[in-house]
């Protein structure tokens, strides 16, 4: 605990004068590097869900740290956070957070992970696909930062980016996830599977906000998933569409599918998708 709140007090309070873009990328630079350095410390992870779906001190402290700032930054408005925090907002805006994205890759010491943040407008926290008016996605070893969303160009560093390429599915390359347990539910396996086998080749790197902002740049040609949380999915959306790319949800079996990409793919992932649906 001392680590913990020797690393927290390095971290500087941000000027609430801040835009909201230059809020959020100051909050994702912040709680990234403060991950970063608690990993280089040591770490313990406790299992939430299953075996790679765990929680790190790390996680806690980057989100307090957010939480903190943005109250004081913010005050009107809602904080949402995927270990825990549920502000409600005054103001019908709230800040969801994801202070590590890719825990597991994280703990095993990779550096495709992120600390993500997206700005979104009325909605329940149990809507899927609320609007999502503001995205920042940090990658602190790699140092890179993506920004983007309505009113905000989408970028990389300062740089604008070129956007996900239109281009059919079978011409590229795609960002997936699945767990084994949905792999043995034909409910969840088989449109997953139907999506899958349309794409070039499939990639499951372990960060959706990593994999999004890639989309966002052109890296990676497409992106789907099922059941994402606010915090996987609110960041990256704002980024791809603000680079002019295309973003989807469709339900099937019960499960809500998410897409990302050019328009000619993420048609083709949905329709793909759509087509598993169990009689």
């Amino acid at each position: 605990m001392a680590e913990t709140s020797n690393s927290l007090r390095a971290l500087p309070d941000l000027d609430p004068a801040l835009s909201d873009a230059d809020l959020a990328a100051a909050l994702v630079r912040a709680a990234g590097n403060l991950a970063l350095a608690m990993r280089s410390e040591g770490l313990d992870a406790e299992r939430k869900t299953s075996v790679s779906d765990i929680v790190t001190a790390a996680d806690k402290a980057a989100e307090a740290y957010v939480l903190a700032q943005l109250s004081r930054c913010r005050p009107d408005d809602g904080v949402f956070g995927e270990e825990g925090t549920d502000v409600p907002s005054a103001s019908g805006r709230t800040w969801v957070i994801d202070p590590v994205d890719g825990t597991y890759n994280f703990f095993a010491g990779s550096t495709y992970w992120c600390s993500a943040l997206a700005l979104r407008g009325p909605a329940a926290s149990s809507d899927a696909d609320p609007e999502s008016l503001l995205g920042a996605i940090y990658q602190p070893q790699e140092d890179k930062l993506w920004l983007g969303g309505p009113g905000t160009p989408s970028m990389l560093n300062g740089s604008p980016l070129e956007g996900p390429a239109d281009a059919p599915l079978g011409m590229l390359g795609t960002a997936t996830s699945i767990q084994p347990r949905w792999l043995e539910q034909p409910y969840s396996a088989m449109p997953w599977h139907a999506a899958a086998v349309q794409a070039a080749s499939i990639r499951i790197l372990g960060s959706g906000s990593c994999d999004l902002a890639r989309v966002a740049e052109g890296e990676i040609g497409a992106w789907f998933q099922h059941s994402c949380p606010q915090w996987d999915w609110l960041p990256g959306k704002a980024i791809v569409t603000a680079a002019g790319g295309t973003t989807a949800t469709v339900e099937v079996n019960g499960l809500t599918w998410f897409a990302a990409g050019g328009t000619t793919a993420v048609g083709e992932i949905v329709d793909a998708l759509a087509s598993a649906r169990l009689v």
